[in-house]
């Protein structure tokens, strides 16, 4: 087993393995600290981030974090690394790596090339070196573009997620929402619901509902309902208008069997989703939601920080071809990510290490109310991943998750964004707002108040 060590002056920091070392170098997490694998000062983690700078990125195809012979995702991760895509940075240190994204050759075309060359771990370590504007740097170079009814990922474009959850799922109250999302340009990415109750009999009518407002009103979006997969493998086999399917996922196998998940029963949700061939552009049908610390809070973390564990993530995702995946990055609570700084950081270092693996990356920009953080923290973090290039946000009424109760992104908060940065919604979306009167054609700006379109003043007019 390999060792690494680093002298600073007089000083010499040594690490056992890989694994310590990774989790060593990590910026300050509370997870890791509750884990007890977090540097014990900040001495301790400059010299293991300088040591990790040092380590050839050919020693993460020999040293596996977790045990090959223990971890599903372990063999999914070098049983289909890419060698030939690899070869470009194959010589190269983790510090060299950075140096090399954040040159001028590291451009859209060579780093989509490169993903199917780099391991999660790989991605993970880079992200430890990195300052805040290396990782936004970098992330806005790629793009991973995706689509079902519509198009995800373009360059200058940023979707949302309308996300009209109800207590107790009330379909007047749901509508509502989604209207309401839809007149401020929310939507595109899907319209997806976390259900209330997972009951089948309730699911079904969520995606029923959810359909016939997108049949009615001829969107180009797709519909989710945030059910465990077998619901929607279920859910499908009743003859359910599913569009996505949906599963929380985590970075070990000991995680996703948490999950009630298995890489084979993913495949199987993916092959039932595929069956129904109901996209229109393209056949991108998977939705994932990750988010650190979630290996950590299952115990199946294997003393792998939770930075690494949630890079690992996006290798079981990239597996199969999603169309979105989401870092949920602060609603597992302060147990994980203590601050607004931490969760910045978590987000931009997801956002990051997804992009770099070929994974279509969103986040629910979000905080829990016994997180030291606020709405400010939130505009900061909606800024730099609008600035970085992020496929998709959050839209919920009032930023206030009524049914999961956390505080999260606003419709407005995509308007702001998109408003500030240049950005537009998802192309097909676009030419849909502006042709039912949403967009005023001539200056391509919202309608507001009394000003709305007439099949639109019909429908609120049902529902009040």
């Amino acid at each position: 087993m390999t060792t690494y060590s680093h002298s600073i002056g007089g000083q010499t920091w040594r690490f056992d393995n890989l694994r310590e070392l990774l989790a060593k170098a990590s910026p300050l997490r509370s997870g890791d600290c509750l884990a007890g694998i977090a540097a014990t000062s900040d001495a301790e983690r400059a010299a293991a981030q300088m040591t990790l700078a040092d380590v050839p990125l050919k020693q993460f195809l020999t040293e596996a974090v977790i045990p090959y012979e223990s971890d599903e995702v372990t063999r999914l991760i070098l049983d289909t690394h890419d060698a030939t895509a690899f070869a470009p940075v194959s010589h190269l240190t983790v510090g060299g790596l950075r140096d090399w994204l954040l040159g001028d050759q590291a451009d859209e075309a060579s780093l989509r090339a490169l993903a199917p060359g780099l391991t999660p771990e790989m991605a993970a370590a880079v992200s430890k070196i990195m300052r805040v504007q290396d990782l936004i740097l970098v992330a806005q170079k790629i793009r991973v573009v995706t689509r079902f009814r519509n198009t995800m990922g373009l360059r200058g474009h940023m979707s949302t997620r309308l996300q009209p959850n109800h207590p107790t799922d009330d379909p007047a109250g749901i509508a509502a929402s989604t209207l309401d999302g839809l007149l401020y340009g929310n939507g595109d990415a899907m319209i997806g619901i976390n259900p209330a109750t997972d009951s089948m009999g309730s699911i079904c009518t969520l995606l029923d509902m959810i359909d016939a407002v997108i049949q009615r009103y001829d969107i180009p979006t797709q519909s989710c309902v945030l059910t465990h997969v077998t619901s929607s493998i279920a859910a499908i086999e009743r003859g359910a208008p599913l569009d996505l399917v949906f599963q929380s996922i985590a970075g070990t196998e000991a995680a996703n069997a948490s999950f009630g998940i298995s890489l084979k029963v993913l495949q199987e949700g993916y092959e039932a989703g595929l069956s129904l061939k109901r996209g229109t552009l393209g056949n991108n049908l998977m939705y994932f939601e990750t988010g650190q610390g979630s290996a950590l809070s299952a115990n199946a973390h294997h003393d792998v920080d939770q930075q690494t564990c949630e890079a690992r993530a996006y290798a079981v995702a990239r597996h199969f071809n999603p169309f979105l995946v989401n870092t949920v990055v602060g609603f597992i609570g302060p147990e994980y990510l203590y601050n607004g700084k931490q969760i910045i950081r978590a987000g931009l270092e997801d956002h990051f290490c997804g992009k770099l693996l070929g994974v279509p990356m969103g986040c629910d920009i979000c905080y829990t109310n016994h997180a030291e953080a606020d709405q400010d923290d939130m505009d900061m973090l909606l800024t730099m991943l609008g600035a970085a290039g992020i496929n998709f946000i959050m839209g919920i009424p009032g930023s206030d998750d009524v049914m999961l109760n956390y505080q999260t992104t606003s419709f407005h908060d995509a308007l702001y964004a998109r408003k500030v940065l240049g950005l537009r919604a998802a192309p097909e979306f676009e030419e849909w707002l502006a042709r039912m009167g949403i967009l005023h054609q001539q200056d391509g700006q919202l309608r507001m108040g009394n000003d709305l379109p007439p099949a639109f003043r019909q429908a609120l007019a049902q529902l009040s």
